[in-house]
């Protein structure tokens, strides 16, 4: 049995279903060897005993042409056996190095967008420390934990102190207000509308400014 390129593909193409097709023809060749073998048990010899008698004549008690027969083809797919094993090896090592790049590759690519979307998303300036359940900041969709952003008018560039917020949400008392905040490293944005409601002040809700 030849060893072709057809047993095995180029590089970029090897897949598990390549490496199985070889193992296949492994198993395959292995069955042949066998069965060669098995004829060489049934004549009662094996693939280095003599077929001359003692006085150099061949032998009469054997079949002379099935035994070389049978030792010929078990030389040859033991040639093919060693060439297939090495294809097997090559293709494993290859197969598991592209998986192995592409997984670099993949946790090279993750890596890089996170640090370019943790290099867009300005510094905060202050945090949700405590949101009241059916609170305007409640049902805006704010949480414990969140980054402020931008508030209205108010961002990371022009913020001072707690009163340019404070200022905001007297004068917007009513009217909506673009908030974008951070949470687990993402950017959320919601609406946030300054109202009356049950609850104390108009947002229900405690904002601490983040130290910088």
């Amino acid at each position: 049995m030849k060893m072709t390129d057809e047993n095995i593909p180029g590089n970029s193409e090897i897949t598990m279903d390549d490496v199985k097709n070889l193992i296949k023809k492994k198993d395959e060749i292995e069955e042949q060897i066998k069965a060669y073998y098995d004829v060489l048990q049934d004549q009662g010899v094996g693939v280095e005993d003599s077929l001359v008698d003692a006085e150099g004549y061949p032998r009469a008690d054997v079949n002379l042409y099935q035994i070389r027969t049978a030792r010929h083809n078990i030389s040859c797919l033991q040639n093919d056996h060693k060439t297939i094993m090495a294809e097997i090896e090559e293709a494993l090592h290859k197969l598991h190095a592209r998986e192995k790049a592409k997984r670099e590759r993949d946790e090279a690519e993750a890596q890089e967008e996170a640090m370019e979307h943790q290099v867009t998303l300005p510094p905060p300036f202050a945090q949700l420390d405590a949101v009241t359940e059916g609170s305007p900041a409640c049902g805006a969709g704010l949480r414990v934990g969140d980054q402020l952003i931008e508030f209205g008018s108010v961002n990371s560039g022009n913020f001072q102190n707690l009163q340019n917020i404070a200022s905001v949400v007297q004068h917007s008392e009513g009217k909506p207000l673009h908030v974008s905040v951070i949470r687990a490293g993402e950017k959320v944005q919601m609406s946030l509308t300054p109202q009356r409601w049950s609850g104390r002040g108009l947002l229900g809700c405690n904002i601490v400014p983040v130290q910088r």
